[in-house]
């Protein structure tokens, strides 16, 4: 067993014993505000997330938030170590309950190893370069639909003659 399995069942395990005496945070969108509230101790997504893009955000957030985050391989893993019946691309532990010592223990793991970087962390400078785009079209654009409404529609002669 790898470094990085180990660290992905004992994730799991963590899970287990939060989503039953914690506070989790299930889902992209509930985790997201979880991490901008500063709110979580460990942040865990799946890695087999289709489009990527739903959980590509999760791990610059975490960053510059300074939150420990991981990545595990499926969604449908994730989900059953939450406790949910479905899959699910994100967790976020806000309140580790009985799990406090594990936790701990989890994030120094993670720590030690914050070199290895997710599979996920290289999409998210792509994705920003692809909104910065879109961006400098706006200008010109903007501009045409100043100049349209400045121009006076006036009535053609067969209207006048109406």
């Amino acid at each position: 067993m790898t470094e990085n399995q180990e660290l992905v069942n004992k994730a799991y395990s963590l899970l287990n014993i939060v989503s039953e005496t914690g506070k989790l945070r299930k889902g992209t969108n509930e985790s997201t505000k979880a991490i901008e509230r500063k709110q979580t101790k460990l942040v865990i997504f799946a890695e087999d997330v289709s489009p990527p893009e739903v959980v590509a955000h999760i791990t610059p957030l975490c960053k510059e938030r300074e939150i420990p985050c991981i990545g595990v391989p499926f969604r449908a893993e994730l989900g059953k170590a939450a406790g949910l019946n479905v899959p699910t691309a994100c967790v976020a532990i806000v309140d580790a309950g009985e799990g406090k010592k594990q936790l701990t223990d989890l994030v120094s793991e993670l720590s030690k190893a914050g070199s290895k970087k997710p599979a996920k962390e290289p999409e998210a400078p792509a994705e920003e370069k692809a909104e910065e785009k879109p961006a400098e079209p706006e200008a010109p654009a903007e501009e045409k639909a100043e100049e349209k409404p400045a121009e006076p529609e006036a009535p053609t002669e067969e209207e006048k003659s109406e």
